[in-house]
C-alpha cells in the first residue's frame, strides 16, 4: 500500500456500492500521508441501509446454512489470496507495523473460516418431554433465531479482524448487520464489503457505513437495530447503555491487563520467556490493544532477576517506521493519542515513578516505556493507557496478585506465569476477569474462544459461537402425539 497511489473507496448501502456525495480522507498515523478517500453516506443513504436491514430480516433468517457458510468461506479465501495487500492496507490506515498487520490479516482469514464452520453446526437441540406422564408423546425442538438486525461498532486498533468479529457471526446466524467502522480506519471494513458483495446473500443483509462518530447516537437509538455489538472505550460503551437501555448490547471495553510472574517461575529459561513475552505483548500494536500487558506483577523472590531482563527486552524492541520489516512498535493512531499518553507518563513521573526504559516521544510515536514505582493515584495505575507503557511492581505471592488485580475496575484477562497447577486453578476461581492465561501473557486470544470481560471491561462475549449465541434467542417448537 505504501508504494501505491491513494485509492477511492465506496461505502456499501444495503449491499450496494455508493460513490456519490461527500468524500473523506484517510491518512497514515505516522507521517500524515494520504492513504485513500471514501464516500461518506448521507442521511438518506443511512436510512436506506437501516430500512434495508429491517426489511431483510425474513430473507436473511431463511437463508440456508450452506449459503451463509459459503459466503463466509468466500470472504476467508479472498482474504487469504490477497493477504499481503490486506496487511499493507492495515498498516497504511492504522500504522501498526507490517509484522502485526500480517498477523491480523491471518486472524481475519481464520475468523471468517471459523464462522463458516459454525454456521453449519448451529443446528439446535431435540429434547424429550415425556419425562412426566402428562407429556407422553411430546418432544421439543429448540432452535436459535436472531433478535433482529445488528449494529456493529468497531474500533481503530484492529480495522479488519474486529470488524470480522461482528460481521461474521451475524451472517452465520442469518442476522442483518450494519457496520460502523472507526473514522480513522474505515478502509478495512470497506474492503470486507467489497468481498461480501461477491457472495450470494439477500439484499439489505449488510451495510458498511463509514460515518462520523457524532452520527453514532442516532444509529444506537434507532429501534430497527435492536442488537448492538460495540468494541471500544468504557466511556462510550456506558454511554451506549444509557442511550439504549432496552436493547440487547454486547460491550468489549478493554482494561489494564496484568501479567503476574510467581516465585516458582524461576529458572533462567522461565524468566527469559516471561521477559520476552511481556515485552512483546506490552508494546504490540503500540499498546493499542485491550489485552496488551499494562501491569507487571513480579514476586519478590524473582524480582531482582526478572526486572533487569524485562528492561533489557523492552530496550531491545525496534521502534520506528511501520513499513520497516524489523519494526515491532509503531506510532499511535493520532497526535491526540500521543499527547494523552505522554501526559500520563509525565503524571506518573511527577508522582514519583522511575523510568526504566523509554519515556520519550517523536511525533505520534512514544518509545516503549517501562515504569517502576508508579503511585496508585496515577492514571496509568488505574485506567487503560492504550499506549506503549508498562508499569512493574513487586508483589508477595498469589494472594497479593489476586487482591491487586481484583481491585481494578476492569476485568478482561490476566496472565499468570506459574507451573503450580493449584495456583492456576485458584487464579481461575478467584480472579474477577473474563479469562486467565497460564504460562503466558493476558494478550493471548484464540478467535474461536469466548472472549470478553467483567466489571468495566464489558458484558457479553465475542468469539464466533459465543457471538452467534449473543445475537440470537432460543425458540421452542413442541411436537405432540409422537411415537418416541
Amino acid at each position: 500500500m505504501s508504494d501505491h497511489a491513494p485509492t477511492s473507496w465506496p461505502s456499501w448501502i444495503a449491499g450496494r456500492p455508493v460513490t456519490d456525495g461527500e468524500q473523506a480522507v484517510v491518512t497514515h498515523p505516522g507521517d500524515g500521508s494520504v492513504v485513500g478517500t471514501h464516500q461518506v453516506p448521507s442521511a438518506a443513504q443511512v436510512e436506506l441501509a437501516i430500512a434495508g436491514a429491517w426489511a431483510a430480516q425474513a430473507a436473511a433468517r431463511a437463508t440456508p446454512a450452506h449459503q451463509r457458510a459459503a459466503a463466509l468461506l468466500h470472504v476467508s479465501q479472498q482474504l487469504q489470496s490477497r493477504i499481503d495487500e490486506v496487511a499493507q492496507l492495515i498498516t497504511a490506515e492504522n500504522g501498526k507495523p507490517l509484522m502485526w498487520a500480517r498477523a491480523e490479516a491471518a486472524r481475519a482469514v481464520s475468523t471468517f473460516r471459523w464462522a463458516a464452520e459454525e454456521a453449519r453446526r448451529f443446528g439446535g437441540e431435540l429434547q424429550r418431554l415425556d419425562t412426566d406422564p402428562a407429556a407422553a408423546g411430546r418432544a421439543g425442538i429448540i432452535r436459535r433465531f436472531p433478535h433482529g438486525p445488528v449494529l456493529g461498532i468497531a474500533p481503530f486498533n484492529f480495522p479488519i479482524n474486529l470488524v470480522a468479529h461482528k460481521l461474521a457471526p451475524a451472517i452465520a446466524v442469518g442476522a442483518p448487520i450494519i457496520i460502523k467502522p472507526a473514522p480513522a480506519t474505515p478502509l478495512g471494513a470497506l474492503l470486507l464489503g467489497e468481498l461480501l458483495a461477491q457472495a450470494d446473500l439477500p439484499e439489505g443483509m449488510w451495510s458498511v457505513l463509514p460515518v462520523a462518530n457524532d452520527q453514532a447516537a442516532s444509529l444506537v437509538q434507532d429501534p430497527r437495530l435492536p442488537v448492538i455489538s460495540f468494541t471500544g472505550s468504557d466511556v462510550v460503551g456506558h454511554l451506549i447503555q444509557d442511550q439504549a437501555p432496552r436493547k440487547h448490547i454486547t460491550l468489549e471495553l478493554g482494561g489494564n491487563a496484568a501479567a503476574v510472574v510467581l516465585g516458582d517461575y524461576s529458572s533462567d529459561a522461565d524468566l527469559a520467556w516471561a521477559a520476552t513475552r511481556i515485552a512483546t505483548f506490552g508494546y504490540y500494536q503500540a499498546g493499542q490493544s485491550c489485552v496488551s500487558v499494562q501491569q507487571v506483577m513480579v514476586d519478590r523472590s524473582v524480582a531482582e532477576r526478572l526486572i533487569p531482563r524485562l528492561t533489557a527486552a523492552v530496550l531491545a524492541l525496534a521502534d520506528g517506521s511501520p513499513w520497516d520489516e524489523a519494526t515491532v512498535v509503531g506510532p499511535l493512531i493520532s497526535e491526540a493519542a500521543a499527547d494523552r499518553v505522554e501526559a500520563w507518563i509525565q503524571e506518573a513521573v511527577d508522582l514519583g515513578a522511575q523510568v526504566l526504559a523509554g519515556g520519550t516521544r517523536t511525533g505520534t510515536s512514544i518509545a516503549p516505556t517501562l515504569l517502576a514505582g508508579v503511585d496508585e493515584r496515577a492514571r496509568i495505575a488505574t485506567d487503560e493507557v492504550f499506549g506503549p507503557v508498562l508499569s512493574v511492581q513487586v508483589i508477595d505471592g498469589l494472594d497479593d496478585a489476586i487482591t491487586r488485580i481484583n481491585a481494578s475496575r476492569f476485568g478482561l484477562q490476566a496472565g499468570i506465569f506459574t507451573h503450580d497447577i493449584q495456583a492456576a486453578f485458584r487464579a481461575h476461581r478467584e480472579l474477577q476477569v473474563g479469562g486467565v492465561i497460564i504460562g503466558d501473557v493476558p494478550s493471548y486470544r484464540a478467535d474461536q474462544m469466548p472472549y470478553g470481560g467483567v466489571k468495566d471491561s464489558g458484558t457479553g462475549r465475542e468469539g464466533l459461537r459465543s457471538a452467534m449465541q449473543d445475537f440470537t434467542h432460543e425458540r421452542v417448537l413442541v411436537l405432540t402425539d409422537l411415537a418416541l
